[in-house]
């Protein structure tokens, strides 16, 4: 993205949608009260469009759009057009300002949006003082593993982040027995990066694979000089080294990973790589890497109708390709469509009230880019997700998966209200 259109984008913007409220014809089945067809229907959007999450945020708002101007085209929300109210997701502090704003100033009718499992932790809890409807794309209100926030009424969640550690491990076991002793980490110094790498080595263990642990390196979130951490881990030698770096830092790693030889001869797990699969380039990045693209594949072989479209109004109107927050976002517009309309229905046409639209998003199913999808009635997310090994085998000029494998996070995410180290221990998990 060019530096003047970034620098447009960061600053606070009303995306007006596209295309006309539809009006149902007199005495054409139920009909909307006069506010539903003339008033329109505002989402506030928080993403990062700047810094080491700005291209995770800006594909993320992309996604937004698409699921807009397709539902307004379509008619819009129970009748009424959809405009976007977007401001910038940053740290926790001036996040969680920014969707007081929302809320009281601009007076949103949903918020939706957040990238960072720390602002979103640290905003929770006023989502649910505020009761602001609030559906998050990426972020969840786990501390570490735990959830703070068992019983929301207002505050719908993404799936855990667990999920792609979960998949990915089981991946690794699948395509990498036998052909590893010794492992090391290279992951990002918070609660994301600790747990993906122990829920590795839980599930290794679970399996029955003996391994050795012979380095832990633990860099800081932007951090981009990474060549200390990188000698550390050729000094120790290990077979196999797992990442969950997932921001900027990842293509800086693989890329000086490879130059020091790192590449040669060692496997990698990276269960989030998918965020920055279009920087690994082929010259740096070896085939057989088990990779995770979370819940969307751009490239996945049988994607759906839906999927290939957009992925073809992504390419031929940014000249990219998306990431899995376009999924995610794409996700959250679709449950709070689905929700509203579910909850005016059963009022008859009447527009619901904001509970009334939170406990129809309960139980919800909906069809998003990258696979079905649904809100659990603890208001956390189920989606389809997708991992596989790096080829070089394709058009491009980085790598992609094939094979691939799919899930859906049911296999890979604990049932509501258990614990995730002692559902690692005795739930039924398949390779």
């Amino acid at each position: 993205m060019k530096k003047k259109q970034i620098q447009n984008e960061n600053r606070r913007t009303v995306i007006k949608g596209i295309g006309a409220a539809s009006v149902l014809a007199a005495g054409g089945g139920w009909g909307f009260p006069a506010i539903a067809q003339n008033t329109p229907l505002k989402v506030g959007i928080l993403a990062p469009q700047a810094g080491i999450a700005g291209t995770i945020g800006v594909c993320g708002l992309r996604g937004t759009q698409f699921a807009v101007e397709r539902i307004n085209k379509a008619g819009g929300i129970g009748g009424r057009k959809v405009e976007l109210v977007i401001e910038e997701e940053t740290n926790a502090k001036d996040t969680t300002e920014r969707f007081r704003k929302l809320v009281l100033q601009d007076k949103v009718d949903c918020v939706q949006g957040l990238v960072s499992s720390g602002v979103s932790l640290a905003m929770s809890p006023t989502v649910e003082e505020m009761k602001a409807l609030t559906i998050y794309w990426d972020g969840t209100s786990q501390d570490g593993v735990k959830e703070t926030i068992p019983n929301p009424k207002y505050l719908f969640r993404s799936t855990d982040n667990e999920c792609e550690a979960v998949m990915a491990s089981l991946l690794a076991i699948k395509y990498y027995k036998g052909k590893f002793a010794t492992i090391a980490g290279i992951n990002p110094d918070y609660s994301y990066g600790r747990n993906n790498w122990a829920a590795f080595q839980a599930l290794l263990k679970r399996f029955g694979i003996e391994v050795k642990v012979v380095a832990e390196q633990w860099p800081k979130v932007g951090t981009m000089d990474l060549s200390s951490h990188i000698a550390s881990l050729k000094a120790a030698k290990p077979d196999l080294i797992f990442s969950s770096l997932l921001f900027a830092d990842l293509p800086v790693f693989m890329q000086n990973a490879h130059a020091a030889g790192l590449t040669k001869d060692t496997k990698f797990v990276m269960p989030a790589a998918g965020f920055q699969q279009t920087l690994l380039k082929k010259e740096f990045t070896p085939e057989g890497i088990v990779f995770g693209s979370n819940t969307l594949d751009f490239n996945y072989p049988n994607a759906s109708p839906l999927q290939k479209e957009f992925v073809q109004h992504y390419f031929d109107k940014y000249k990219d390709y998306p990431n899995w927050e376009a999924d995610r976002a794409y996700f959250a517009m679709q449950v709070f469509k689905a929700g509203a309309e579910k909850a005016q229905k059963a009022k008859g046409g009447s527009w619901p009230k904001t509970e009334e639209i939170a406990a129809a998003i309960e139980g919800i199913e909906v069809e998003s880019l990258g696979g079905p999808g649904k809100m659990r009635k603890d208001h956390i997310a189920e989606q389809t997700f997708y991992q596989g090994l790096t080829t070089h085998k394709n058009k491009y000029d980085f790598v992609t998966s094939n094979p691939v494998d799919k899930k859906f996070s049911s296999e890979l995410q604990k049932p509501p209200g258990m614990d995730f180290w002692q559902w690692l221990e005795t739930a039924k998990i398949t390779l």
